[in-house]
C-alpha cells in the first residue's frame, strides 16, 4: 500500500479541522463586510483617517507579520508539530483582542485614532500568528492530494458557514441587541462570537494530527527559503492571484452595506418584504442585505459541493480559472440592475455564489500544491513560508479592497452624518460594488494563464513525492 493511500483523513479530522477556519472567519468576514462602515458609521473616523489607518495596519501585517511568522513556524518543533501548538497558544488572545477591536470608547478624536491603530495592528498580528500555522496545517495533514481537495471542502463548508452568520444575521442582530445603538450592538455580538471562537479553535487543535513531516537531516537557512520562494513561479502568482481575489472579495463585500443603505429603494424593499408576509420592517435594509448575502452564501456551499469532482476531473487550474471567470461577469451585472428591483439584485447574487463557490476550497488546495512543488523541485520542505504566500495575499487584498472602498467613498463625497447621499456618491458606490470590483477577479484570470501547475504536473508530484517518502 502507498504512502499516500495511507493517509486517508478520517471525518473526525476533517470536521475538526474545520472549525479552526469556522473560527477564524467569524472574524476575518466581520473584517472583510464591516470593517470600513464600523470605523466611518460608528466609531465615527473621517472617511480619510480610516483610509489611512486601514492601509498602513493592513501591508505592515502583510509585508512583515506574515513572512517572519511564516520563518517561525517552519521552525518551531514541539511534541504537538510545528503547526498545531500555534493554534492552541494564539485561541484566547485571538478572541480577547477581537473584542477590544470592536470597542468603542471615547478617548476624544485623537485618542480613538491611537486606539483603532493599535487594536487593528494587534488583531492582524495574532491573526497571523494563528491562521498561517493553521492554513499550513492542512499541508502537513496528507500527502493526498484527493484528501486535500476532500479536506478544503470541509474547511469551506464551514467558512460558509462563517460567512452566513457574519453576513446574514449580524448587522440585523446588532440593531436588535444593542436596542439602537449599534456600538453597543456590535461590542455584545463580537463577545459572543469571540467567545464561540476560541472554542472552536481548541477543537481543531485536539483532533488533527501532522503526519507529513521534513526530513530529520533538512537545514535551510531563512536566506534559502527567501531564495527557493523568489524563484518559484507557482508561489509568486499564487501570491499575486491571492492577493486580486481578497482584493476583490473586501472591496465589494464591504461595499454592500453602503449599497443597500444608500442605493437601493427603500420603499422597494418594504414592499418586497410586504409581499412575503413580513409587515413594520423598521429597516428593510438590514434585512435585504442579510437575505442578499444569504442567498449567494447558500449557494455558494452548493458549489462546494460540486467543487471537488470538478477539480479532480478537469484539475484546479481549469476549474478554477473557468467558475471565477463566469462568476465575476454577475459582479459586473449588479451595476445593471435598477435600484427599485430588489427580487433581480438577489438572483444575480445567487448565480454569482454558485460559480464562485466552485472556486473557494481550490485556492487554498493549491497553495498545498505549491508547497509540494517546492520539495518536488528543491528536496527541501517549508510549508508554511510556502502559505505565507495565501496570508500575505489575503492581507495585501484585505487591505487594498478596504482602502479603495474607503478612497471610493471619499473621492464620490460620502458623509456617514448625511440621512441621504448626493446623487454622485450613490453612483460611486453603485461603480464601487459591481464594475471596479470585478477588475481584481478578471486579473486573477489572467494569472491563471501562466501557472503551470496543471492536471498532469499534480499527478507526477503526487506519485514522486509518495515514492520518495516511502523511500
Amino acid at each position: 500500500m502507498s504512502v499516500v493511500s495511507e493517509q486517508k483523513l478520517s471525518v473526525t479530522e476533517k470536521v475538526g479541522y474545520a472549525t479552526g477556519d469556522l473560527a477564524a472567519n467569524l472574524v476575518f468576514q466581520t473584517l472583510m463586510t464591516f470593517l470600513a462602515f464600523f470605523y466611518t458609521d460608528i466609531y465615527k473616523l473621517p472617511t480619510a483617517t480610516a483610509t489611512m489607518l486601514i492601509s498602513t495596519v493592513g501591508i505592515g501585517a502583510a509585508l512583515i507579520i506574515n513572512p517572519v511568522m511564516g520563518f517561525i513556524a517552519d521552525r518551531t518543533n514541539t511534541k504537538w508539530g510545528k503547526f498545531r501548538p500555534w493554534i492552541l497558544w494564539t485561541a484566547i488572545p485571538f478572541g480577547v483582542i477581537a473584542i477590544l477591536t470592536f470597542s468603542t470608547p471615547d478617548f476624544g478624536p485623537q485618542g480613538k485614532v491611537i486606539y483603532a491603530f493599535a487594536t487593528y495592528t494587534l488583531l492582524l498580528v495574532v491573526y497571523a500568528a494563528n491562521n498561517l500555522p493553521y492554513s499550513a496545517l492542512s499541508g502537513v495533514l496528507t500527502g493526498s492530494m484527493s484528501e486535500r481537495n476532500s479536506l478544503s471542502s470541509y474547511r469551506f463548508v464551514a467558512v460558509m458557514l462563517a460567512q452566513f452568520i457574519v453576513q446574514v444575521f449580524m448587522y440585523p442582530i446588532v440593531e436588535i441587541v444593542g436596542g439602537g445603538d449599534q456600538a453597543a450592538g456590535f461590542g455584545k455580538v463580537m463577545t459572543s462570537l469571540a467567545i464561540l471562537g476560541s472554542c472552536l479553535l481548541l477543537v481543531t487543535f485536539f483532533t488533527t494530527k501532522e503526519r507529513i513531516v521534513p526530513k530529520a537531516d533538512q537545514v535551510s537557512s531563512v536566506f534559502q527559503d527567501v531564495e527557493d520562494m523568489a524563484s518559484n513561479r507557482p508561489w509568486v502568482i499564487i501570491l499575486a492571484l491571492t492577493t486580486m481575489i481578497f482584493l476583490g472579495l473586501a472591496l465589494k463585500g464591504g461595499m454592500y452595506i453602503y449599497f443597500f443603505e444608500n442605493y437601493m429603494n427603500e420603499k422597494s424593499m418594504g414592499d418586497f418584504f410586504q409581499g412575503l408576509g413580513f409587515s413594520n420592517i423598521e429597516n428593510p435594509s438590514a434585512y435585504a442585505f442579510g437575505i442578499f448575502n444569504g442567498g449567494g452564501i447558500i449557494m455558494m456551499i452548493v458549489g462546494i459541493l460540486f467543487s471537488k469532482n470538478l477539480a479532480d476531473r478537469f484539475g484546479k487550474k481549469a476549474t478554477f480559472g473557468g467558475a471565477l471567470f463566469v462568476a465575476t461577469l454577475f459582479v459586473m451585472a449588479i451595476y445593471l440592475v435598477p435600484s427599485e428591483a430588489v427580487l433581480m439584485v438577489f438572483i444575480v447574487q445567487i448565480l454569482h455564489g454558485f460559480f464562485y463557490g466552485i472556486t473557494v476550497p481550490i485556492l487554498w488546495a493549491m497553495v498545498a500544491d505549491v508547497a509540494d512543488f517546492s520539495e518536488w523541485r528543491t528536496g527541501r520542505r517549508a510549508t508554511a513560508i510556502v502559505f505565507s504566500a495565501m496570508m500575505i495575499g489575503l492581507k495585501l487584498g484585505l487591505t487594498f479592497g478596504q482602502t479603495v472602498l474607503t478612497a471610493t467613498l471619499g473621492l464620490y463625497g460620502y458623509d456617514a452624518t448625511l440621512a441621504v447621499q448626493s446623487p454622485e456618491t450613490i453612483q460611486g458606490i453603485r461603480f464601487g460594488v459591481s464594475v471596479l470590483a470585478s477588475v481584481p477577479f478578471l486579473l486573477g484570470c489572467g494569472l491563471l494563464l501562466i501557472y503551470e501547475i496543471d492536471k498532469n504536473m499534480e499527478k507526477t508530484i503526487e506519485r514522486e513525492l509518495a515514492e520518495r517518502r516511502q523511500a
